[in-house]
């Protein structure tokens, strides 16, 4: 059977009876009609698709066009681990193959497999990267894993941060020596990420106006880049005792520079965060507990271990409970929308309005 597609390209199907060429024929009729014929689709593989659609990240990190090393890394890793997997992926299976369905499946056959729920959210966003890309080459005019969801356990996204107290804060700080205490007390008051910490220059800081202007970030391959969104470039005020405590850092410094980095390692390059949690941050704790057991006496038991990233939470409570605004608090964490800051920190905004309400319930019922 010939025939020419929307595009006005000849094709040819050999078909084994006329019965068959029929069918075939209408089905195309169909696709063409509603603007879904694609004729590569019954040809190209997953496995071509993702292999191409690696290719083109790797082009696309070259040419610095929003494609960090750190993201290829993450979209290989889901493309070769999984969605290519030789018992739970999809490599061999036709574009024209794939349906809703048989992507529900693949990711049953993760979550079987032992893959947790957000790495799987991960992956499937990872393959629906992959089929816009192959729908811009017009191997496939739909996206089969637009729409699929991952469902979580009941009680999934209400747990609500929980932020270190004051006291465990000044415990960890006063257990730091006094030039990491410095980068401590920078992250639990300006509340920078940690690659925006690790980023920052002496030119970002203004140290007369006690204002931080976050503009930039590093990955965990040291290579600079935007903040994770547009609300992540902002200007933080800092106090003036950690004003104070980074003119004495910079007196200190060899890199001083306006275009070197605050925080830099000692050859004044980027600090390796995950060098710097194992080297120096984790410690910490362990030389709270041991100085506990030598003393109990005059040592009180530690606070609970947290992450680095809790010097961020801490921040952010710290200025809720100063009486900042949502919208203000929004602006310096660098929240895309204020949605994400009230899900995250909205249980630890005061509201007196709700106490005089339930006090008002209470005089009514039991007065």
């Amino acid at each position: 059977m010939d025939y020419s597609d929307s595009r006005g390209e000849r094709q040819r199907k050999h078909c084994l009876s006329k019965k068959a060429a029929d069918a075939f024929r209408i089905q195309i009729e169909g696709q063409m009609q509603a603007g879904t014929y694609r004729p590569n689709a019954d040809k190209v593989t997953v496995k071509e698709v993702c292999e191409s659609f690696v290719e083109h990240c790797k082009g696309r990190n070259e040419r610095d066009e929003r494609m960090t090393r750190k993201m290829l890394v993450v979209y290989t890793g889901h493309v070769s681990n999984h969605i290519l997997h030789s018992d739970h992926g999809l490599g061999g299976r036709k574009l024209a193959q794939l349906t809703a369905r048989s992507v529900g499946d693949f990711r049953d056959r993760l979550r079987s497999a032992g893959v947790t729920v957000p790495t799987t959210r991960k992956i499937l966003a990872t393959l629906h990267s992959a089929l816009a890309y192959a729908i811009s080459q017009d191997w496939v005019a739909t996206n089969a894993a637009h729409g699929t969801r991952v469902i979580g356990p009941r009680d999934e996204g209400s747990k609500k941060i929980v932020p270190p107290s004051k006291n465990d804060m000044g415990v960890v700080l006063s257990a730091a020596d006094e030039d990491f205490r410095v980068k401590l007390t920078f992250a639990a008051s300006t509340g920078v990420r940690a690659g925006e910490q690790w980023a920052a220059r002496w030119r970002d800081l203004d140290l007369e106006s006690g204002q931080l202007h976050v503009s930039r970030r590093v990955d965990a391959y040291r290579e600079e880049g935007a903040p994770k969104s547009v609300a992540g470039v902002r200007t933080i005020p800092i106090s003036s005792q950690l004003t104070a405590m980074l003119k004495a850092w910079k007196l200190k410094s060899k890199f001083k520079t306006p275009d070197d980095l605050i925080f830099p390692n000692r050859k004044g390059d980027h600090i390796s965060h995950n060098n710097l949690v194992k080297r120096c941050f984790n410690p910490l704790f362990d030389k709270l507990e041991a100085a506990h057991e030598d003393d109990p006496m005059r040592f009180p038991a530690p606070s609970r271990r947290f992450n680095w990233h809790a010097l961020r939470h801490f921040a952010v409570s710290t200025w809720i409970e100063a009486g900042l605004t949502p919208k203000t608090v929004q602006t310096f964490a660098g929240h895309a929308s204020l949605q994400i800051t009230m899900d995250r920190y909205g249980h630890l905004f005061p509201s007196e309005d709700h106490q005089k309400a339930m006090d008002q319930i209470a005089n009514g019922l039991f007065a």
